[in-house]
């Protein structure tokens, strides 16, 4: 019997796991900054998370995408995880939830 993949519960789950991942220069988790563009989990619980960096020369360019993945990746039951980088569009301010511009002191 082929097991049932609750693809919210594991978006639920990759949520959670993106927000305890920090800009190391900017006290927020990554998915409050407005980081994390898209997260899509298929059927074959394979997940692609579409991402950016607050500027194209950010410090962690290197890191920070291995570690999203290596950190969805542990996630029980995820197979594989792509993390695709894109600048369209480019991270502003704007993106930040309220929690994170009340965090920065920008409210």
């Amino acid at each position: 019997m082929e097991e049932f993949l609750d693809t919210n519960l594991l978006g639920e789950q990759i949520v959670s796991v993106l927000k305890g991942i920090y800009d190391p220069e900017i006290p927020v988790d990554i998915y409050e900054l407005g980081l994390i563009y898209d997260v899509m989990v298929s059927e074959d619980s394979e997940v692609k998370i579409l991402m950016t960096l607050t500027s194209p020369n950010c410090p962690v360019a290197e890191t920070l995408p291995k570690e999203v993945e290596e950190k969805v990746k542990a996630i029980n039951g995820i197979k594989d995880v792509i993390v695709e980088i894109t600048f369209d569009p480019p991270w502003t301010k704007d993106l930040m939830s309220e929690e994170a511009k009340l965090e920065l002191g920008m409210l």
